[in-house]
């Protein structure tokens, strides 16, 4: 169940992972360990994250075989002209304390982004064995297309914000048929998915949680993996459970019916999501 990979023509991305994402120290590195030991097999973090040390020393310590987790990592918007990107990418593996990541990406595209060049050096990245593959996160539908249609490096995957209160269509749209992976993050709506009446009946039909709901509506598309973060043991579980969970095509159509237009995540940074 936790091995579970997308199908081919994607790559081997794993399905359902942890994201790591405001957990430190410690409590991260604990996490991380009990995520592992469950099962879990992908793994997501990113050098702004600032617990990529955590996790280094979780890998090291779960005792599982390298080649059978899929450890992602990202660089910040502010490295990703010139040499910067490459040596962020240095750094976060320092940090990791591996030779390689299996899925190295652009955190947020930069206000000034030169996209050619920063694909260039993703590409001598993964050129270079520093990472299996190589992607981009919270790039809109037209900045995938241009950066598909540079024909610069293949795109693993794109990471964005997508749940039952937010649809990603139309990048879905394009890039399912070409193989990219889309990788969810916040999946669960940062728990407002326990306050929609829609989803608390449907979990009541399947003796589930709104949450294994919510997961279970995107691990049914084509091509979408996701990665809730979880510090609990019993909440990891749970989670994992969703891959389980099979919604019918009422349930399925009830939950695409919610509104899709609450964003979660959306800094000064950010890119215009309609471009």
């Amino acid at each position: 169940m936790a091995g579970a990979v997308l199908a081919p023509p994607f790559v081997p991305i794993r399905r359902l992972g942890i994201g790591t994402w405001p957990m430190r120290g410690a409590a991260c590195q604990a996490a991380v360990e009990s995520a592992l030991a469950l099962g879990y097999r992908h793994v997501d973090t990113a050098e702004m994250y600032g617990n990529e040390a955590e996790i280094g020393a979780a890998l090291a310590a779960a005792g599982v075989p390298r080649d059978e987790i899929m450890l992602a990592t990202k660089v910040w918007w502010d490295k990703l002209r010139g040499d910067a990107i490459r040596r962020a990418c240095e750094a976060s593996l320092k940090r990791l304390r591996q030779p390689h990541a299996d899925l190295y990406l652009i955190h947020w595209p930069s206000p000034d982004l030169d996209l050619p060049e920063a694909l260039r050096a993703l590409a001598r990245i993964q050129a270079d064995g520093l990472a299996r593959h190589v992607g981009v996160a919270n790039f809109p539908a037209g900045m995938m297309h241009r950066a598909v249609e540079s024909g610069i490096v293949r795109l693993a995957c794109v990471q964005v914000e997508h749940h039952v209160f937010l649809s990603q269509q139309r990048l879905r749209d394009f890039v399912t048929p070409l193989g990219i992976a889309l990788t969810s993050y916040t999946p669960v709506a940062k728990g407002v998915v326990a306050q929609a009446p829609v989803v608390g009946r449907i979990a009541a039909k399947h003796g589930a949680t709104p949450a294994q709901v919510a997961l279970a509506w995107l691990l049914a598309m084509p091509g979408v993996a996701a990665i809730p973060k979880s510090a609990s043991p019993v909440r990891q579980q749970e989670n994992l459970a969703a891959l389980d969970i099979r919604l019918d095509a009422e349930d399925l159509a009830a939950l695409s019916a919610l509104p899709k237009d609450r964003r979660m995540v959306n800094p000064g940074h950010a890119p215009d999501w309609d471009a």
